[in-house]
């Protein structure tokens, strides 16, 4: 039997008992009873009555009453729990609790340990009856006043405490006594409470509840903090009156020092700080979650806590990777408790709790600069390792920045911070900058009136900042840069934006930052540029806005000057390209014009053009405005900042195709202005960056970069102009490299010989290069210009062609004056004297080296082209369609391109004639530039037009020199191929005076040009449209050294250019001021101008023709141009020119009849030596028949007013023209002197008809011959001024008339007719006899042709109202326009005659189409 049996029956009887005494059924109960009864010999009647219940106890016997029996357990209860023998005060024991403290008093530094202090304490508790709560609470009273016993007193209490929740409640109650409103909770029971639960003898938890204040409590005062702080920002930004502030500060001083009186006892926080101290520093973070972020440590003690908490961490990996050497620091002696966070032994340790413990530090590690350094240098040692990046960017976000924005002017920890940040990526650098600017001063309450403070500190130094006090405003901003640098240099950027003269100053205020915060600069330039909500244009839509200017130029002068990194603005300039976005090349060309000196403009002088002709060093002497002596430093920066980032090509090849981006993807909304002034920017920007590269990349890095120039284009898309340019530099290293290298492998020191291995270093690195430039065009192309021509074109400059003596010698001169001042001054110290005249000294010796060196190259180079020029041009079609391909694929691009460019393509002109190229024909190139320049003009952008003015002057300079002097003419042209007037089929070209242009009519081919340039520029200035007046203007002053030169034509443009300014003054104050510049210079030139007869020789009067009408004025120059105009053109040429003398004006004006009439009886001027009598008497005969033709007409003719007599003679005149025309074909001579005085009378009589009409400033509208008598019924005629240009005829109207006059080409067989003056030769006269009589013969036949000529004069008057009527739309007068007609008649009837039958049909056949093509290709 089982020794607990009873045990269990009595349960199972217990169970039994309550189930029973449920039951109705008594004789269940009964049997139940009996069975306890009869059990209970071997179950103890103790055991039964703990079990059963008394009812059960008294029927078995048990008991006697089962009332009394529960009467009697109650008292028993009561007496042992709930009665109290003491009230367990000391005086109630004082003998036990005495020797209770004594025992825990004594001296712990024996052998006294915890375990015999528990058996003390039990034997004493045991022997005086004493309270285990009380003795509990008296044990902690003792730890609190011996709080450095920690060792004994916590395994004290461990082993005497039987239940946490005790030893918590005791704890709570101490924490509570000191909650009174004057209470102070001591340390030592924050310590007690610390170490308890450090060693887990109570909970976190259980204590919390017991602490104030409540957490809500913290939240309301945290978010009352943020509001405080956020309203004294707000009233530092106010402008408030000085006797509201001064209020305002008191009572915040009164605020200040409520706070300092009445400081907070709060009991977390006094926790808090005692883990902190001891360690602890999981149940710490438990506590700082519990808060707002940074509340905790925002309270000195805390933080201090925690920073030394950091220290102990960190230590020992500072020891061994974060102290830098020669550095020598105290080590820290460690009093560390097994439960406190480990130590960092390495990087990956950190990431354990110290990077925690810092993220909860915050901004308040500002209160431990040495933590703060340490922490920074074990971020470098960190970055040598390359672990850890994204822990370290939080720490530096976070934690470091927020730090130094809290220290006050601490400039060695913001440089200990750069250290470490410049091992970053300037991409990352940047991301902490922005949070640090945008987010880190929202996030504390403390920022917050930091930034306040900030930005009425930066306000104080910003209004009294000048250039005199730079030197102390500098320190100031300085010492405010050391913290919070983004949000002054926000401020400062922001008045730069508003007041740009406040640039220098600032500058110069600038040097006293450190490293840190010149990249900070960089940042908030970069910000303040990329800023969405600016407009980066003003509100007229026309130029850029001022703010972005203002900006560019501080970025220029700051780069420049201190040590600040490039690669961010770079990458963000090239990023607005990638976008599609050119305003920001102003920020990439203030940059590169002030670190490397460079400069981009067109209003360079003469001398600074000729000096950047020169050699690297000349260019920086004299090719400048400013000077470039001390950009070397910063150009090596910007050069490596460049090549370091790999953003040299792609920032050209942006720039290249933003170009033509500019103008039809980002010009499509924006003003013509606008547009014009940003491709500008774009261009000038590529020119200027790509000549720094050319200038400071060594030869292998360039190469490197730069692609072939077919890759460039095919690949890149780059357009061919920029192609070359950043390609030519290449060439010049690699041919230079070449000839080097074949200099030193065979050794000769004759010149012939050196020549010789250049061009076959030319030829060894051009021959790639002719093979790339095929693909650039189409094949039809090649069939003129010789791909070896068009790359010796685009890869020469002019430093290839030519030496400016002059800039040398210019400069040589002011080095030896600055010598001979440096000498004179006595104030200069002798060392310095010394110094400068040493750097004059060298300067000049390598000036001198310099123009040597570049002499030498030269003529190299001339040598070698004088090689290759009989391979340059094919000409297998006619020369004017080689002309025309030069000048639109190589003259007209470049000349564009840069103000050197442009002197360097009219060079090369000159050059190419000097070199007498076979298939060049000169005269007829410049004829191409000159005759009609309006399309150039209204297609160039502002800078355009001052490069193509630039270019036309040194264009105009040349002829000017050939028309000086016959002589100089004769020298350079005489005996030159590009001056030949007939082209022979053998090729054969020189050798025969006859086809040389001789230096008279050269004399009227200039003279044509100079009519062709006035007529061309009056027509800009007529037409209203802004670019077109704006760019001749700039073009005219250009070009005024050699233009006008003509006394008539200076007076017409005088007179256009006057009226213009007074049309816009006000509507366009830019047109007027470029006009009214233009027009004091032309005054000014005035003396220099000589009259037309001087200018180019004329016919005597007493032999001349030509009506008055005729010679006076700008329209007096048809006529020789149009005579000389056969000497100096191709095939199309002349049909061009007797076009366009139909809109050529007339400077003395008579009545449309009279007008007409003495232009059918006066033939053009073709060359015919002095007429016989004989033919003088048939002309005279003739001229009486017409005329009494004419008097039978007008009797016919309705109307009696001059206008309508005017039309009747008009169409009197077409009438009679083919009859006419004939007789002046066959008398080809002068008018003789009767004829002479009856135009004098029509003049006369002209002059009393204008008088009369009063209208001289409109020009005529008629059109066809039906419209004449109407409106001569309907209204006056109106007649044009004397002296003024009538606009050129459009250029559909060119091609119109180039077309009917097809007959008018020649065939490359045939040579040009030769027409000449009363000047020419002996030889021409005979020539001419000859050809007269050729025509009498001609006249004989006259009625076999008539039904012919009749054939053709109708045709001519058909042609003739077609001109009329395109004219009257120009609003062209009549009166010009038949003269002009009648003109061209003649000239029409001297070209039929002088052709049999089936030459004309060849011909037509032959060069009809070549005709129809345009003079001028736009420029490409």
């Amino acid at each position: 039997m089982r020794e607990d049996m009873s045990s269990i029956l009595a349960d199972v009887f217990s169970v039994l008992d309550i189930e029973t005494s449920c039951l109705e059924e008594k004789n269940k109960r009964d049997h139940f009873t009996q069975l306890v009864g009869a059990c209970m010999f071997f179950v103890p009647d103790v055991v039964l009555k703990e079990r059963l219940d008394p009812e059960t106890l008294e029927t078995l016997g048990l008991i006697k009453q089962a009332q009394q029996f529960n009467q009697k357990i109650v008292k028993i209860k009561t007496k042992l729990f709930y009665k109290q023998q003491k009230f367990n005060l000391l005086r109630e024991e004082n003998e036990g609790y005495a020797k209770l403290v004594t025992e825990l008093g004594q001296d712990l530094s024996g052998s006294v340990t915890s375990h015999l202090m528990l058996e003390s304490i039990k034997s004493l508790i045991g022997c005086f009856n004493l309270d285990p709560n009380r003795v509990l609470d008296i044990i902690l009273e003792v730890y609190e006043c011996r709080s450095d016993q920690d060792e004994f007193f916590l395994p004290l209490i461990k082993s005497y405490m039987c239940e946490p929740q005790t030893l918590c409640h005791i704890l709570g109650f101490k924490f509570k006594f000191h909650q009174e409103p004057n209470g102070e909770t001591p340390t030592s029971l924050y310590h007690v409470a610390a170490a308890l639960l450090q060693h887990n003898l109570i909970e976190l938890e259980d204590l919390y509840v017991h602490l104030l204040p409540l957490d809500s409590t913290i939240m309301e005062e945290h978010k009352s903090e943020i509001l405080e702080a956020k309203q004294i920002a707000r009233k530092l930004t106010m402008v408030v009156v000085p006797s509201e502030k001064s209020e305002d500060k008191e009572k915040e001083r009164e605020k200040e020092e409520e706070k300092s009186e009445k400081p907070p006892d709060n009991q977390k926080l006094g926790l808090l700080e005692a883990l902190l101290r001891i360690g602890d520093w999981n149940h710490a973070q438990s506590i700082m979650n519990q808060m707002p972020p940074f509340y905790a440590t925002s309270h000195k003690a805390i933080a201090l806590a925690l920073c030394q908490l950091l220290h102990l961490t960190v230590e020992p990996l500072y020891r061994r990777a974060g102290v830098p050497k020669g550095a020598k620091g105290g080590v820290l002696r460690v009093h560390w408790s097994k439960r406190a966070p480990q130590p960092a032994e390495s990087f990956e340790d950190l990431r354990r709790e110290a990077f925690s413990m810092m993220g909860y530090l915050g901004p308040h590690m500002a209160h431990d600069p040495i933590l703060f350094a340490k922490v920074v240098r074990l971020g470098k040692g960190f970055m040598k390792e390359d672990t850890l990046l994204s822990c370290f960017l939080s720490i530096a976000d976070q934690v470091l920045l927020p730090s130094l924005s809290l220290m006050e002017c601490n400039a060695c920890m913001s440089e200990e911070l750069w250290g470490l940040f410049k091992l970053f990526p300037y991409q990352h650098r940047y991301r902490l900058y922005g949070q640090w600017k945008n987010e880190t001063y929202s996030s504390h309450p403390l920022l917050v009136k930091v930034k306040a403070q900030t930005i009425d500190r930066a306000k104080y130094i910003m209004k009294r900042l000048t250039k005199e006090n730079v030197k102390p405003s500098g320190r100031q901003i300085g010492k405010l840069s050391h913290s919070n640098p983004t949000i002054l240099f926000d401020y400062i950027l922001s008045q730069i934006q508003w007041y740009d003269n406040l640039i220098t100053p600032v500058v110069d205020s600038l040097k006293y930052l450190t490293s840190l915060n010149y990249d900070v600069l960089a940042y908030c330039i970069i910000e303040a540029l990329a800023n969405p909500e600016k407009e980066k244009m003003k509100h007229d839509d026309t130029t850029i806005s001022s703010w972005l200017q203002s900006l560019a130029s501080l970025c220029g002068a700051v780069f420049r000057k201190y040590p600040i990194e490039l690669a961010g603005l770079l990458q963000y300039v090239t990023n607005q390209l990638k976008a599609g976005k050119s305003f920001d090349l102003l920020i990439l060309k203030e940059v590169v014009q002030k670190m490397a000196g460079i400069e981009i403009t067109d209003e360079m002088t003469l001398e600074q053009l000729e000096a950047m002709t020169g050699g690297e060093q000349l260019k920086a002497e004299g090719g400048y405005f400013g000077q470039i002596r001390n950009t070397k430093k910063s150009s090596q920066r910007l050069k490596e900042a460049l090549l370091e980032h790999e953003l040299a090509l792609p920032l050209c090849l942006l720039m290249a195709q933003q170009r033509n981006g500019v103008v039809f993807s980002e010009g499509g909304e924006k003003h013509l202005k606008l547009v014009g002034k940003l491709y500008d920017q774009c261009h000038d920007t590529l020119v200027q960056f790509g000549g720094f590269l050319a200038s400071n990349l060594s030869t292998e890095d360039y190469i490197k970069r730069v692609p072939p120039v077919d890759v460039l284009c095919n690949q890149f898309h780059t357009p061919h102009d920029a192609a070359f340019f950043l390609s030519r530099p290449m060439y010049a290293h690699q041919i230079l490299s070449k000839y080097d290298e074949l200099k030193k492998a065979e050794k000769g020191n004759r010149q012939q010989q050196k020549v010789h291995k250049y061009v076959a270093a030319c030829e060894y690195v051009m021959a790639p290069v002719h093979e790339a430039v095929v693909s650039l065009h189409l094949p039809k192309v090649w069939d003129d210009l010789r791909p070896q021509f068009y790359a010796t074109f685009w890869s020469l400059t002019m430093y290839d062609l030519a030496v400016p003596h002059g800039a040398y010698d210019r400069e040589v001169c002011k080095l030896k004056a600055q010598i001979k001042a440096i000498d004179e001054n006595p104030e200069m110290p002798l060392n310095k004297k010394k110094k400068e005249k040493e750097r004059c000294t060298a300067l000049q010796d390598k000036l001198l080296e310099e123009e040597k060196k570049q002499l030498e190259h030269v003529q190299r180079v001339l040598h070698r082209l004088k090689l290759e020029k009989d391979n340059w041009l094919l000409a297998k079609s006619t020369k004017n369609e080689t002309i025309t391909k030069f000048l639109q694929l190589c003259v007209f691009p470049r000349c564009v391109f840069s103000a050197i460019d442009a002197v360097f393509c009219a060079r090369f002109v000159e050059l190419v004639h000097q070199q007498k190229t076979t298939n060049f024909c000169t005269l007829l190139c410049y004829d191409r530039v000159f005759s009609d320049i309006i399309y150039t003009v209204a297609s160039c952008t502002e800078n355009e037009a001052r490069r193509y003015g630039r270019f036309l002057c040194c264009m105009l300079e040349t002829v000017t020199r050939w028309h000086s002097d016959r002589a100089i003419y004769e020298k350079e042209c005489g005996n030159y191929p590009g001056f030949l007037t007939i082209f022979r089929a053998t090729g054969f070209d020189g050798g025969n005076k006859a086809d040389q242009l001789d230096y008279e009519n050269f004399r009227h081919v200039v003279h044509k040009w100079h009519y062709k340039l006035t007529k061309a520029s009056v027509h800009c200035l007529e037409t209203g449209e802004y670019t077109h007046i704006r760019n001749i203007l700039i073009v005219l002053t250009k070009i005024l050294p050699c233009y006008p030169k003509v006394l008539n034509l200076g007076q017409a443009l005088e007179c256009r250019v006057h009226k213009i300014c007074q049309e816009e003054k006000e509507r366009r104050p830019d047109l007027y001021a470029l006009a009214m510049g233009y027009s004091g210079q032309l005054k000014g030139r005035k003396v220099h101008m000589v009259p037309e007869n001087e200018f180019h020789h004329k016919e005597p009067p007493v032999r001349s023709t030509t009506p008055a009408n005729l010679q006076n004025g700008p329209g007096g120059a048809s006529k020789p141009p149009a005579s000389a105009s056969g000497t100096g053109r191709s095939e199309e040429g002349v049909a061009e020119d007797a076009d366009k003398s139909k809109d050529k004006p007339h400077g003395t004006v008579k009545p449309a009849g009279k007008t007409n009439n003495a232009a059918s009886k006066v033939p053009t001027s073709n060359g015919n030596g002095a007429p016989n009598s004989t033919k003088a008497v048939k002309e005279k005969e003739d001229k009486e028949k017409s005329g009494k033709e004419k008097k039978e007409k007008k009797e016919k003719t309705p109307g009696g007013t001059p206008e309508v007599k005017a039309t009747g003679r008009g169409e009197k005149q077409k009438e009679e023209r083919p009859g006419k025309e004939e007789k002046a074909r066959d008398t080809k001579e002068k008018t003789p002197k009767v004829d002479k005085e009856k135009v004098k009378k029509e003049e006369k009589m002209a002059r009393e008809d204008k008088s009369k009409t009063g209208d001289f400033k409109s020009s005529d509208k008629e059109s066809s011959k039906e419209r004449d008598i109407a409106k001569a019924n309907s209204k006056g005629e109106k007649i044009s001024a004397a002296g003024s240009l009538k606009s050129p005829v459009p250029r559909s109207e060119s091609a119109e008339s180039e077309r009917g006059l097809m007959c008018l080409s020649l065939n490359p067989h045939q040579h040009y007719a030769n027409h000449s003056t009363a000047t020419q030769s002996k030889s021409k006269e005979r020539e001419v006899d000859k050809k007269e009589s050729e025509k009498h013969r001609e006249r004989k036949e006259d009625k076999d042709r008539k039904d012919r000529k009749r054939d053709y004069s109708n045709n001519d008057r058909e042609m003739s109202q077609e001109v009329k009527r395109r004219k009257d739309e120009n609003g062209t007068g009549e009166s010009e326009a038949n003269s002009c007609h009648t003109l061209l008649c003649c000239i029409l009837k001297e070209s039929r005659h002088d052709k049999e039958k089936s030459d004309k049909k060849e011909k037509r056949d032959s060069t009809g189409p070549k005709d129809v093509k345009k003079q001028y290709p736009l420029v490409a």
